[in-house]
Parts: C-alpha cells; structure tokens; sequence
C-alpha cells in the first residue's frame, strides 16, 4: 500500500488542515481498518442520513454513542461477566470502535437497536445566516430613496 505526504500541499496552503488531516485519517483508516462491524450509509432525505451497523449480540448496555467535533463515534464492549464457554463461537462479539467523520453542521437526531442492528439518524441543520438567500436587483436605489424621504 503506498503512502502519501500531503506535506508539500501543507506549506503552500492556508486554513486547509481540517481537509489534509481529512485525507490521512482516510488513508490510515482504509489500510487498518478490520471492517467489524460492518455498516450501512443510507441518504434517507434531502437533508437527512442513517448509519446502520450490525452489532448482534450486543445490548444498548454494551454501546457508546458519542458525537464530538464532526466525529462521531460508535464503540462496544461486553462486560467479562457475561462471557459464556462455547463450544462454537461463530457470532463475533469483540470490542469495537468505528469513527465516521461529519460534515459540517450534521447533528445526530436519533440512535435505535433493533433485532441487533443500531440505526443512528442524522440530519443537516445549516442556521439561517449560512442558507442561501436571494437578494433583490435595485434594492440599493429603493433603500437610498426611503433614506432621502426620512431625511427630509
């Protein structure tokens, strides 16, 4: 597998760390990264998305659920307790850790278990000041004559 440097990239731009450090976590991430458990992205919307992840044998108990700084990450563990002596153990249920990084102002909505796959829904809440708005042609003119008739 071969390894990039993105430091060149690095010294001739500004204000780009977040993309750079995007690009390495996704490199590292593709050649360690084991595939359990396995998961789902879905669009369910417009605006709106669900990660779903098969997590059989695991209770809402075992899972963490923890969004911070556009990551979110899901992990799991079994108490030792209630490790059992199998004969054959063909269902999988070592500790996990699965990050998924966020775009901006993606907001986990809700998280379910069901049948032993975890469904997290996200939504996309960009604020009012970031949504494109139209702005009127000649609104200038109109405001500068309203501003001589108060004036006056």
């Amino acid at each position: 597998m071969r390894n990039y440097d993105f430091a060149p990239l690095n010294r001739s731009t500004v204000g780009f760390d977040r993309v750079f450090d995007l690009l390495d976590s996704a490199f590292s991430a593709s050649q360690t990264d084991e595939g359990y458990p396995p998961y789902n992205i879905a669009k369910t919307g417009e605006t709106s998305y669900r990660i779903e992840l098969a997590v059989a044998g695991f209770g809402p108990q075992d899972l963490s659920i923890v969004a911070q700084e556009n990551v979110l990450t899901v992990s799991g563990s079994k108490n030792a307790s209630q490790q059992q002596l199998y004969l054959h153990h063909g269902i999988a249920s070592r500790a996990f850790e699965r990050r998924f990084n966020l775009a901006d102002y993606v907001q986990v909505a809700s998280a379910d278990l069901v049948n032993g796959l975890l469904s997290i829904d996200l939504v996309r809440e960009i604020p009012e000041a970031m949504r494109p708005r139209q702005i009127q042609i000649g609104a200038s003119a109109q405001k500068a004559e309203q501003i001589e008739q108060k004036a006056a």
